[in-house]
């Protein structure tokens, strides 16, 4: 496929480190986004604008069709694809606070109820 500056793509996400997003293109294609192309502003945590296994939109800066990498950029672009109004998307740590915390609520309200009756 061919893939020009300023196409809008997407991406799936496969992996993040400190200073940029890994994402897989297509079958030939890899790309980064680099810390520096998620905003305007200070970037604290590149984890808070994607997870692995995550589909963005990502505009193309540069392609090299030698190396199949394209560098990427979601700074200037509404990069989230939502699917649904209304899902619950599962965040990166998964739903595991949710099942920690989920019997001591149930403790806790029953608790309450015994209390009150």
């Amino acid at each position: 496929m061919n893939y020009h500056t300023g196409d809008i793509i997407k991406v799936t996400v496969t992996s993040i480190e400190n200073y940029g997003i890994f994402v897989t293109v297509d079958e030939e294609y890899n790309g980064m986004i680099h810390i520096s192309e998620m905003s305007d502003k200070f970037v604290t945590n590149v984890r808070n604008y994607a997870y692995p296994g995550e589909t963005i939109y990502a505009k193309v800066i540069d392609v090299d069709n030698t190396k199949y990498q394209i560098k990427l950029s979601i700074k200037s672009i509404d990069y989230r694809i939502t699917t649904r109004k209304g899902n619950i998307m599962e965040s990166p740590n998964g739903f595991s606070k949710l099942k920690e915390m989920l019997p001591i609520w149930i403790e806790k309200k029953m608790q309450e109820i015994e209390c009150s009756a």
